[in-house]
This record gives structure tokens, C-alpha cells and sequence, in this order.
């Protein structure tokens, strides 16, 4: 008897990847291929990428599965991919004009003159998207005083996800998480602001019908199918952005904070409310819908391993094992011994150590940074609850860095808080794939299908010093 799974589809910056998951949630097949984006023709230093070589790369890594799927059935098929990027096309879903990358710097601009249609401060308001220069909104403006005969002939605008489900498909749809990355959003409405698109002279025609996360696309056409080796007529079920599967996939309830934690720490949590007009008051914060209906994903993001990574360079070598290093710190108190560090290495003056003597060593550098970024969690955890009206009792930790447990540890130390690490770095695959198995009809609720799910998570709690010492 043939296995029963979900295809997910996931394009990301780095890699674009076909992975078979069962009800259970378990990977049962999975290939990947590099992706990137290329240089516009236009302009060397510009980023765009080309839909047809994500196709040819999601046909590449369906084909090596070939014996691994024919054992398969498949129920339905997800698309996941980074947000904000898409294109203008015609009444055929053919492209007017490549997809920008969110690489590119040419809406850069766009951003920083948007106060000429609208106050920065009321579109983060209303959309809950923080001012960042890859915004679709400053792709369609941006199209809009470079190539207006596009946008005037354009039958759509449609969302990378949304693009890759209209190959698939026909169908023109919206997906709503990512519409919810686009700065276009009312988010407390989940639908397209009349004030933002007003403001900028965008058409609101311009947009396809929204489908939430589950709900049914269309089918698998004939064309599509024979690229990627599939049976025609396959369902092809709403995802989109990553983000919002990642922490659905995560095991994240309703108001617990997720940290995924790798070259940037993103803090995010699902929430019932959100005040998004404080957000305009935290750098770095932003709002997006989650993958259901009713809650809310406030944000923030900052560096994090990147200046780990900038540490190891500068005081042992790019080489130099991780362990190394935690060792090194690990031989330190808490407090270390009065050495401080300012991590905000990318806008604060005052970036660097304090409290330095001459029996400073590196570890006491090393533990400082540690110490200094979890500082920085322990504020934006703070932020986070006030904006997204919670309380915090425990952290769910995804990502890289959550392989460094004395850094696990220094953050539920300083949090006061449980900290929970989950080892499975496929939690956006798993989110799409429930929402897969729920939009088939396999499961009442995408809920349902996530408690088939056995999640493994290794726990770190508060400590006192000598505890944390007798421990290692």
C-alpha cells in the first residue's frame, strides 16, 4: 500500500527544496538544489530573480524522488517561500517585469522618501510592517515611477508563493501571510488598506482573490505535472510566507515566544492582539499576520550570531571550532567579572567592551557577548509583551544558535524563564504540510494535524551559579 503524504514546495533564498511529509509530520522523501538570484540586466548591481529557474530547480528536486514518491501518494501539495517579493503579470500569469529580489537596493530610495504620500509611522500603524526597504509597497511604487505602462497594463500583481501556485495551477490567488509582509496590509481588517493604496495611487484590482492558509488553490494542470513528474489533478494547497509556518510547525501555542536564533535573532509570538502603534517606537519591530485566522505575529530582530561570528574572527580565527570558544567562556561567572559589552554593533556609537582589565581574557570577551545579546532578549522580550499584550512563561527556541547551550543557558538565567529547544530545523516544511493535511481533509483543523506530531524538546531552567557549575 502506497504511503499517504503532503508535497511541500519550499523556495528559499539559499535553497529550493521538495520535501514528502507524512501525517505524523515526518519526512519521508527530500531533495534540495541551490537557489539564487541573478544581476538585472538593467543595472550590475541590482537583484531580481527568474520564476523559471525556481520551476526547473523544484522539477530538478522532484525528479531525484522519483523512486521515493512513486511509493508515495500525494494528497496535496504546499508552497512556501521568503516574503514580499512577486510580480506584475498579464491576464496569462506571464511576467511584465522580473521578480526584485529583496537583495535589491533600488527601492532603498522609495522608502526613504515614502513621506511624500504618507507618515511612516501611520503605515506601520495600519499594516504592521516595519520600514524596510525590500516592502512590496516600494516595488510597486518603484514600478510605478520607472515603468508605469506595467502596472497600467498588469492583470495582477502576484506574490512569489502565488506565482509558483499559478504554474501550478492557473489559479490567480493571494495568499494571505504573505500579503500580510507586504506594508499594503490592514492588518486588523486582512485585506488591502483603502488609506495605503489610496496614498501611493496603487488599484486594489491589482490583487487576486486572498486564500487563507489551507484553503484549497486548484489542481495540478497537466503541463505543470509533466515538469515535476507528478499525476495531474494533485490539490494544491495555500501556504506562503515561511516565517508564519516556522513557528506553527515550531509547536508554538498562542502566546509563547518563539526565538530563532542565527545570524539575526527574530522574536516573534502569536498573539490574539497587537498595538501596532507602538511599533513605530522600537527599531526593528514589525507585525505580521499569522497562519490563522484571529492572531497576530509582532516581531522584532536584531544581530546576534553575526557579532558571535565577528568575535571569533577578531580573537581567534574563522576556523576555530564553536566548543572552543563556549569552553573558554563557560570557565567564566556569570557577570564576567565586570566586563560589559554593547552589542548593537550596527547603529549604536557605543558598540563594544567595558570594564576591561589586564587579566581580561578572551573567554571574559567571548562571555560578554553572550551576555550582552542576551540583555538585549531580555528587552525586546519586554517590548514584545507590551505590544502584543502577553505574558511570557516560558521561550520555544529554533535555529542555529540554539546548538550553543551555555548560551541556552545564560538566556533562561537572565530571562528568569524556561527556555525550550527544538532540535528539528524543518519546522516551516512541518508548518506547511499540516496546513496541507488539513486542507485534503485530512484533519478538522490545522491543530489537529500538528498533534499527531511528536515534538522532542530539551529544556533549560533558571539556574543559580553553583547549580549551572556542578552541572557541567
Amino acid at each position: 500500500m502506497k504511503q499517504d503524504v503532503i508535497l511541500v514546495l519550499d523556495c528559499g533564498a539559499t535553497n529550493v527544496r521538495a520535501i514528502a511529509v507524512d501525517r505524523q509530520g515526518k519526512i519521508v522523501a527530500r531533495s534540495a538544489t541551490a537557489n539564487a538570484s541573478d544581476i538585472a540586466a538593467e543595472n550590475s548591481t541590482w537583484h531580481q530573480w527568474s520564476l523559471d529557474a525556481i520551476l526547473q530547480r523544484f522539477a530538478d528536486c522532484c525528479q531525484k524522488l522519483t523512486t521515493e514518491l512513486s511509493a508515495c501518494r500525494i494528497r496535496g501539495i504546499t508552497v512556501t517561500t521568503f516574503g514580499v517579493d512577486g510580480a506584475l503579470v498579464d491576464e496569462h500569469g506571464k511576467l511584465l517585469y522580473p521578480v526584485i529580489s529583496w537583495k535589491c537596493p533600488r527601492t532603498t530610495a522609495v522608502m526613504e522618501n515614502i513621506s511624500r504620500v504618507m507618515r511612516p509611522q501611520q503605515l506601520q500603524e495600519i499594516s504592521g510592517v516595519g520600514a524596510f526597504g525590500f516592502n512590496t509597497l516600494y516595488k510597486l511604487i518603484w514600478l510605478k515611477e520607472n515603468h508605469p505602462q506595467w502596472l497600467e497594463q498588469a492583470h495582477a500583481w502576484l506574490f512569489i508563493s502565488s506565482l509558483i501556485s499559478h504554474r501550478l495551477t492557473g489559479e490567480f490567488t493571494t495568499d494571505l501571510t504573505m500579503a500580510g509582509t507586504s506594508q499594503m496590509l490592514d492588518i486588523h481588517r486582512r485585506d488591502f488598506s483603502a488609506e495605503i493604496l489610496q496614498a501611493t495611487g496603487l488599484p486594489r484590482r491589482l490583487f487576486p482573490r486572498l486564500v487563507e492558509a489551507g484553503e484549497r488553490v486548484g489542481t495540478l494542470q497537466p503541463d505543470a505535472a509533466t515538469l515535476l513528474g507528478l499525476p495531474v489533478g494533485v490539490p494544491v494547497i495555500s501556504a506562503g510566507h515561511d516565517t508564519q509556518f516556522a513557528l506553527f510547525g515550531a509547536g508554538a501555542g498562542q502566546d509563547e515566544p518563539v526565538l530563532s536564533s542565527g545570524t539575526w535573532e527574530i522574536l516573534m509570538v502569536r498573539s490574539a492582539e497587537v498595538n501596532t502603534a507602538l511599533l513605530s517606537h522600537y527599531a526593528g519591530s514589525t507585525c505580521e499576520l499569522d497562519s490563522q485566522a484571529g492572531l497576530y505575529n509582532p516581531g522584532m530582530q536584531w544581530l546576534a550570531s553575526g557579532v558571535l561570528e565577528w568575535v571569533r574572527k577578531l580573537l581567534w580565527t574563522a576556523e576555530t571550532p564553536w566548543q572552543t570558544l563556549i569552553e573558554e567562556a563557560r570557565a567564566i561567572p556569570a557577570g564576567t567579572q565586570g566586563v560589559k559589552m554593547q552589542c548593537d554593533l550596527l547603529t549604536c556609537q557605543n558598540a563594544g567592551w567595558q570594564g576591561v582589565t589586564l587579566n581580561t581574557t578572551r573567554g571574559h570577551f567571548y562571555r560578554a557577548a553572550l551576555e550582552g545579546l542576551t540583555e538585549q532578549l531580555a528587552r525586546n522580550l519586554q517590548t514584545l509583551e507590551k505590544i502584543g499584550h502577553f505574558n511570557a512563561t516560558e521561550l520555544l527556541l529554533v535555529g542555529g544558535g540554539s546548538r550553543n547551550t551555555l548560551w541556552n543557558q545564560i538566556k533562561a538565567n537572565m530571562l528568569n524563564l524556561p527556555v525550550k529547544v527544538l532540535d528539528d530545523a524543518e519546522t516551516t516544511v512541518a508548518g506547511a504540510a499540516m496546513f496541507g493535511w488539513y486542507g485534503v481533509g485530512e484533519y478538522a483543523s490545522p491543530e489537529q494535524a500538528r498533534a499527531q506530531v511528536n515534538y522532542q524538546y530539551r529544556y533549560f531552567y533558571p539556574q543559580t551559579e553553583p547549580e549551572l557549575i556542578e552541572g557541567v
